[in-house]
């Protein structure tokens, strides 16, 4: 595999996603594909199956992709997405949205493998802020 590991933010909310996008985008290398799948096609609030379809398309490099939904039907959507259209290198991660992702882009930035970004946004969910 070459490149660097991306990241599919997945939420019910566009301005949600593009906030943490931004965030990433000061954390991480340019080279780490950052995606956001949010929101219905329409603008409104919720999630899409083909968004999140096109966004794991578009995140792989060929090093493999992690992604990262917030909850509720985000979940259950990149589940059928995931299942419907097997990626080798895509992987379902089951982590707090803003840590886990946070995470990922810097594990990613260092050009880690696919196993270990994974890890290092499941461990997030373990951060203490207090």
């Amino acid at each position: 595999m070459s490149g660097h590991v991306g990241i599919v933010l997945v939420s019910h909310s566009a301005t949600l996603a593009a906030g943490l996008r931004e965030l990433l985008g000061e954390l991480a290398s340019p080279e780490v594909r950052v995606v956001v799948a949010a929101g219905t096609e329409d603008g409104g609030l919720g999630s899409s199956y083909e968004l999140i379809a096109r966004a794991v398309a578009a995140a792989d490099s060929g090093a493999g992709a992690v992604v990262l939904p917030d909850l509720g039907s985000s979940v259950l959507t990149a589940q059928t997405v995931l299942e419907d259209a097997p990626r080798p290198g895509v992987v379902l991660v089951d982590t707090p949205f803003v840590e886990g992702a946070v995470a990922a882009a810097v594990t990613a930035s260092t050009g880690a493998a696919l196993a270990e970004v994974v890890a290092a946004a499941e461990e997030a969910r373990g951060f203490r802020k207090l």
